[in-house]
């Protein structure tokens, strides 16, 4: 229940940002080509909260926090007196409501940048992507190294995970890609890089489910993660952990006579054995206990029943060598941002071709649900990433708003390019037709997407 509030509220938090961004960006260019504004609304439905300017305008905060508007005078929506004609939206020029439309978008561009500009600025800790190995058969199993640093993708250089996650998820669709990779030699505790090596992958048989694997995982890496020890470092309070006895120290032996070989086969039994009571032979100080450990019961998304206990294990710390700090000066943040928003841009607008060629499948879609799940878990990791993560959505709406379905900002742009070039509006009953086709389009695509956050495709 905790999670589902955290997770509502970042979203909330988040969607407000970038709808208050996205309006007054309509709302600024309005003003400049002076068109009277109405109503600035964060929000549909009951009005909570209104203020009204010297010009007229109420800026008002709605009770439903989904989205907003900017309500303009307009002759075709309502009787437009003489005397403030030249203030409806209308009667401007077709480049004045061009520029007025597109600002909404553009907005959204400017708040990515400055959003990265600030993570740059402050700095991100992060960690290079290390590799120990590739699974045999796999797409990348023509790399034959053990430990290796992925350094670059078709010649782009990716510096931590995330830049090799989106990296890589561009490349859905593709015949192949170019991995640039730096072997690593480890000795007597020393880590060294040796020369790059780049290795050009066949994807052709390459299938990826974002909701069963990673994108990194389903190319067969197998990534660096240091070693985790049966040894238990953290209990939760009041969990099944503590309830059975177990104390911070205790060497995990065997459960039901089965020994431990490793964390993860202990986390795969705790999680078959939801509400069944299991008993856990542990070492502590030198001699051996047997507890009863009943392990809790969640249900997951699928319907299905996991068991937990509440417990972390000791691992082994992070080698310094293997993380990165990606921190810059002002001027050094301010291009990384732009170059970061370029290419969000450029993967948001390839995804969505190859979405239309069925080279990447509607499953990929994520609707409002996947989207507060990710708000939460990225406020969650602190400041920074939640700046990365409005940086993120931010792009992804400014592409979305620019398709060119009538509904959106990208169909209003299409009719006025289409006036600038024939001199004459689009008609009334055209402009209908694409109404309902836009919206039913839209509605479709966001009914998918939200079927897959519910994991019902």
């Amino acid at each position: 229940m905790l999670d589902f509030l955290w997770n509502t509220a970042s979203f909330i938090i988040a969607l407000s940002i970038l709808v208050a961004i996205h309006e007054y960006g309509h709302f600024w260019v309005a003003r400049r080509c002076g068109v009277k504004v109405h109503r600035f609304s964060l929000g549909f439905g009951k009005v909570l909260f209104k203020k009204v300017d010297k010009h007229g305008t109420e800026f008002a905060v709605a009770a439903i926090p989904l989205g907003g508007y900017v309500k303009m005078l307009d002759g075709r929506v309502e009787d437009v007196p003489e005397e403030l004609a030249d203030l409806a939206f209308n009667n401007k020029t077709v480049w004045q409501r061009i520029a007025i439309v597109a600002a909404g978008p553009l907005a959204n561009f400017l708040l990515a940048i400055v959003a990265f500009f600030m993570m740059y600025s402050i700095g991100v800790n992060s960690a290079k992507p290390i590799m120990n190995g590739v699974q045999q058969g796999s797409p990348v199993s023509v790399i034959q190294q053990q430990w290796f640093e992925v350094e670059a993708v078709n010649g782009e250089a990716v510096q931590d995970w995330e830049a090799l996650n989106l990296a890589l998820v561009g490349q859905i669709g593709e015949q192949s890609v170019d991995l640039t990779i730096a072997p690593i030699l480890r000795s007597n505790s020393q880590i060294v890089n040796e020369p790059s090596q780049t290795y050009t992958v066949s994807l052709q048989h390459w299938t990826f489910d974002p909701k069963q694997q990673s994108v990194v995982s389903s190319l067969g890496f197998i990534p660096y993660s240091p070693q985790v020890h049966l040894v238990a470092d953290n209990i939760s309070d009041d969990s099944a952990a503590q309830r059975s006895g177990l104390l911070v120290g205790d060497k995990l032996i065997s459960i039901n006579q089965q020994p431990l070989n490793d964390w993860s086969s202990f986390v795969k039994l705790i999680q078959a054995n939801a509400n069944n009571t299991l008993q856990l032979q542990v070492e502590r100080q030198a001699q051996i206990e047997t507890l009863s450990l009943t392990p809790d019961a969640r249900e997951l998304s699928d319907g299905s029943i996991q068991g937990f206990i509440g417990l972390a294990p000791q691992v082994d710390p992070y080698p310094e060598q293997f993380r990165v700090n990606l921190q810059y000066g002002v001027v050094d943040a301010a291009l990384k941002g732009i170059d970061k928003t370029w290419q969000l841009s450029e993967l948001t607008f390839s995804t969505l071709v190859k979405l239309v060629t069925g080279d990447l499948s509607v499953k990929n879609l994520s609707g409002p649900i996947g989207i507060a799940k990710g708000a939460g878990m990225s406020a969650d990791y602190g400041f920074v990433y939640f700046l990365g993560f409005i940086a993120l959505i931010s792009v992804n709406l400014g592409i979305m708003n620019l398709i060119p379905l009538p509904v959106l900002d990208g169909g209003h742009l299409v009719y006025y390019f289409i006036e600038a070039v024939t001199g004459k509006e689009v008609s009334e009953r055209v402009q209908e037709i694409g109404f309902k086709i836009g919206a039913a389009v839209l509605v479709t695509f966001m009914s998918i997407a939200v079927l897959n956050d519910l994991n019902l495709l």
